[in-house]
């Protein structure tokens, strides 16, 4: 590859991605919880349920998988794109389709949406902060 980029732009384009991410979620959460915002005290216990549920048991195995990733790879000269591997584009691609879909379609009440769109941009918007993190702490490194 003619122009790449280093692995430290490698961190800090995905936890930008995964926040950016988190953060268009977190807008339509929001947006349908205040349309409909009765049971509130139980839509939280809802939402911290998916949080912890995406978080802890996807997310960051995926962050440490990708870490790993980008420090195995050479100090320069990296495809922008190689902060996620093949697999996990297609699996983005794959999740911003269905989520766009069940929206436009209405597959699913506000009230599940409310809830599944701000538990799960919370654990989306803490991953990408682990990938910033991590940027920060390796920052100095000489990564060879």
């Amino acid at each position: 590859m003619k122009y790449g980029v280093n692995k430290q732009i490698l961190l800090i384009t995905a936890g930008a991605v995964w926040i950016t991410a988190g953060i268009n979620i977190l807008r339509i959460g929001i947006i349908t919880w205040l349309n409909n915002s009765q049971d509130w005290m139980f839509k939280i216990g809802e939402a911290t349920v998916v949080f912890l549920l995406f978080f802890v048991l996807i997310f960051k195995r995926l962050y440490y998988k990708h870490t790993r990733r980008i420090d195995e790879k050479k100090k320069t000269r990296n495809c922008p794109f190689s902060f996620f591997d093949v697999k996990s584009w297609i699996i983005m691609i794959f999740m911003i389709s269905l989520g766009i879909t069940i929206r436009s379609f209405h597959l699913l009440p506000d009230s599940f949406i409310s809830v599944f769109y701000t538990g799960l941009s919370i654990a989306l918007i803490l991953t990408g902060i682990l990938f910033i993190r991590y940027w920060w702490l390796k920052r100095k490194v000489n990564w060879g």
